[in-house]
């Protein structure tokens, strides 16, 4: 480190595909460039095209740091085939997509680093990729680059993939006999944490798919990182950050939002928004429910028609955001029969739409996923969670934001959901005393959450 800090800092920042990990490490790279780094920003090929596509207006050439660069950010953006053709279903292939993430992508990063390195001006140093990508230690090394692992997870989650070992040895994770069912307290930095809170990936019985590979082989190469990244507060959790440093120089440089909590000079969205503004301007404040659970994982019709039949028993106003692939990318849903005209007053469905723009309203609670951007930014908007975690991190995520900071409220603890219990939990969040009270323990989070902002300044800087 000694070593880039007397050159001019030149990163490389290569972002996942996924809407959830493309969206902080654009501000990442923001921020970066802001200090004086120059950045060379790398997007997935197929990635791009998806972004350009949602937004009106926007080519398939388009230089989507155009915008950065004109107010004064020496960030220059190149896109790399994940080895598949453009054409490509991703949506109905994941399988095949991952397999690609795992045996073609390294050689077409290898190839386009390499060429970076040999032409850039100021000279590159540094490599800051997602920490789910394998290779990059390898390639950190073989183009003599600083190694930067950026996780855009809490560290709860970060540290408990990283002792993933721990677990399996003690028979909470892929064992043969079925997996203990009884509390984890042995994972350095972390409280006693029960099995149901553990990533989904954890859950599993089946530890032989493509992405638990990916998981395998990411926790293996972040222990040979220089330095890791977490996008999330010191302070709120403290003893897992310190637990971390003992092994590898650790840093939470969170809550990494746009400047000012605005939109991004930047597009990041992979999906065409609807703006619902000019609708929730004309409902009293803390009477709306925004519904969204995230831009990637399914749920299930069954799931679909229980939610449904719930917010229209609890006679709420409501934004639900609903893809056309919530089910899945090949099979189409259907709402209850009557619930759009018996909701035609007080609900908005909408494809997508600027999270940040409707839960920055006053009008609102969020049923939500618990997707981590989602519940840095209802933080910061002092929103209360109604918290339905669905895949991966987001069960862990739960277990923060109602065990631990005591600002949400758990829908439910089984797979399935029955539209009284949604309709109870709903009427409970948006009850003016139950949610002043959430928002007063909110107010808390979100005032760790605005020093953070302060101090990750200076730690970005350095």
């Amino acid at each position: 480190m000694e070593e880039l800090q007397k050159k001019q800092p030149h990163a490389i920042i290569i972002s996942y595909p996924l809407q959830g990990h493309v969206i902080p490490t654009v501000h990442l790279a923001m921020k970066l460039a802001s200090k004086g780094f120059t950045i060379t920003f790398v997007n997935v090929e197929s990635t791009h095209h998806k972004i350009c596509k949602a937004q009106p207006h926007a080519a398939a050439g388009d230089d989507l740091f155009a915008g950065a660069r004109e107010s004064g950010l020496d960030i220059r953006y190149v896109t790399v085939s994940d080895g598949l053709p453009l054409e490509f279903d991703r949506s109905i292939n994941l399988n095949e997509v991952l397999e690609a993430y795992l045996h073609l992508f390294p050689a077409m990063v290898d190839e386009l680093v390499g060429k970076i390195v040999r032409t850039a001006d100021p000279a590159l140093n540094c490599l800051i990729a997602d920490t789910f990508y394998a290779w990059q230690s390898t390639i950190a090394n073989k183009y003599k680059l600083v190694h930067v692992s950026f996780w855009t997870e809490p560290a709860l989650v970060f540290t408990l993939y990283y002792y993933l070992e721990f677990l399996r040895s003690n028979g909470h994770f892929a064992s043969s006999q079925g997996n203990r069912k009884d509390a984890i307290d042995y994972i350095p930095g972390v409280e006693s944490i029960q099995p149901t809170d553990l990533m989904s990936y954890l859950q599993d019985t089946d530890t032989s798919t493509t992405f638990h590979q990916i998981i395998f082989k990411a926790f293996d190469g972040v222990k040979r990182a220089d330095f890791i990244l977490c996008n999330t507060v010191h302070e709120l959790e403290s003893e897992t950050i310190l637990a971390l440093n003992q092994k590898q120089p650790t840093f939470a440089i969170g809550p990494i939002f746009p400047s000012g909590f605005t939109k991004s000079i930047v597009p990041t969205s992979l999906w065409s928004k609807s703006d619902c503004t000019q609708w929730l301007s004309t409902k009293p404040t803390g009477s709306v429910l925004y519904v969204s659970f995230g831009s990637l994982v399914n749920v299930s019709k069954e799931t679909i028609m229980e939610l449904a039949h719930g917010l229209w028993l609890s006679g709420v106003s409501f934004i639900w955001v609903l893809r056309q692939d919530i089910v899945s990318s090949v099979e189409t849903f259907s709402l209850p029969v009557g619930f759009e005209e018996g909701v035609k007053d007080k609900g908005l469905i909408v494809t997508w739409c600027s999270q940040i723009d409707v839960i920055s309203h006053p009008s609102i609670g969020v049923l939500t996923h618990c997707g981590w951007n989602s519940v840095l930014e209802s933080v910061w908007c002092t929103v209360p969670l109604l918290c339905f975690p669905l895949h991966t991190d987001q069960f862990t995520n739960r277990k923060l934001v109602v065990d631990y900071w005591r600002i949400g409220i758990n829908l439910c603890d089984e797979k399935s959901i029955t539209r009284r219990e949604v309709a109870e939990k709903i009427n409970r969040l948006m009850n003016e005393k139950s949610a002043d009270e959430l928002r007063n323990e909110i107010k808390k989070v979100k005032r760790i959450l605005g020093n953070a902002l302060i101090s990750s300044s200076w730690i970005l800087k350095s």
